[in-house]
């Protein structure tokens, strides 16, 4: 008797103890959290962003702010991620420039691999090889021996590393000479796409799918070396006339190095849950995104973009495509 009374005097000390250290630990989140996008309006970042922002806010229970930070392949926004509090309230949605901008050997105020943290894989985007109504081709082969009989006459616009690297894959595969036309962002791209000031793209899905839904836009085919579930109608470049080609667009979520591991842990939990739902996955496949299947931990996710930097700095290097 006397050793389980003194048992519950120590459970009911230690608990008193603990109180005060308990109490200092503040809850999260108590205000609004701002998820930046480092890249223009419109784009496919940026639709995927808005799209799972609104519901983390109904999840979470604080508004959840989209802060579109665009430039220098994302790495403006990026940086600011990078730079700011571990604490959960500044949060970073990107894709596959935080592989391909260490690929190009860009000089970045920052290292990805040490200074975020990984929280979830959003999506993946199919990567559309893109021509203007304009160009008198209908088919992969046909827009290669159109290119091959007019070395340096056709343009294509890329708004990013993540849509020049592979575009240059493509032209080292098929021995095409395409001038490249940098882009500031996704919109202006398009809209020059659209007029015919450039002939070709390769893009992801989300941005020109209204456009190519409108007949505005033709596809020849998408980069994945498998077809997509959410774009059945299109081939691969692999079936279209370039075996062994592949690329596919993916996006993630990110906090600052230094994160409470509960707040990262609470994030991937919300996250997942949004992306279970039978209606945004609709939702996405609608958008032109394919729903991330499998694990989806902060560690697979890191694990991923890993493999990627390594491939596609070997790609840069056998291409010979470096930063601007």
């Amino acid at each position: 008797m006397k050793r389980r009374l003194f048992q519950t005097v120590m459970l009911l000390a230690g608990i008193a103890a603990a109180a005060p250290a308990l109490a200092q630990v503040p809850a999260w989140p108590a205000k609004p959290i701002r998820l930046v996008v480092p890249y223009t309006p419109a784009g496919g970042t940026d639709i995927l962003g808005r799209m799972i922002g609104r519901r983390l806010a109904d999840a979470l229970g604080v508004p959840v702010v989209i802060d579109n930070r665009p430039g220098s392949d994302g790495s403006i926004g990026t940086d600011i991620v990078a730079k700011s509090p571990p604490d959960g309230y500044t949060l970073l949605i990107d894709g596959t420039s935080q592989a391909y901008n260490v690929a190009f050997g860009k000089k970045l105020p920052y290292d990805a691999a040490r200074d975020l943290a990984p929280i979830v894989q959003t999506a993946n985007q199919q990567v559309l090889l893109l021509v203007s109504t304009k160009l008198p081709v209908k088919t992969v082969a046909e827009l290669i021996d159109n290119a091959k009989a007019n070395p340096g006459k056709l343009s294509y616009g890329a708004s990013s590393n993540a849509n020049a690297l592979p575009m240059e894959l493509l032209k080292s595969m098929t021995g095409t000479n395409i001038v490249h036309v940098p882009y500031r962002g996704s919109g202006p791209m398009l809209n020059d796409l659209l007029g015919g000031q450039v002939e070709l793209a390769m893009s992801g899905a989300a941005a020109p799918l209204p456009h190519v839904k409108a007949g505005k836009l033709r596809v020849l085919g998408i980069g994945d070396d498998q077809r997509s579930p959410s774009l059945p109608e299109f081939p691969t470049l692999s079936e279209a006339g370039v075996p062994g080609f592949q690329t596919l667009q993916w996006s993630g979520m990110y906090a600052p190095h230094g994160t409470p591991r509960p707040v990262i842990d609470r994030i991937n939990r919300e996250v997942l849950a949004i992306l279970a739902d039978p209606v945004f996955r609709q939702q996405m496949v609608d958008a032109g995104f394919d729903v991330v299947n499998g694990p989806n931990t902060p560690e697979h996710w890191g694990a991923l973009v890993a493999s990627e930097v390594t491939k596609w700095s070997r790609i840069a290097k056998m291409v010979g495509l470096k930063a601007d």
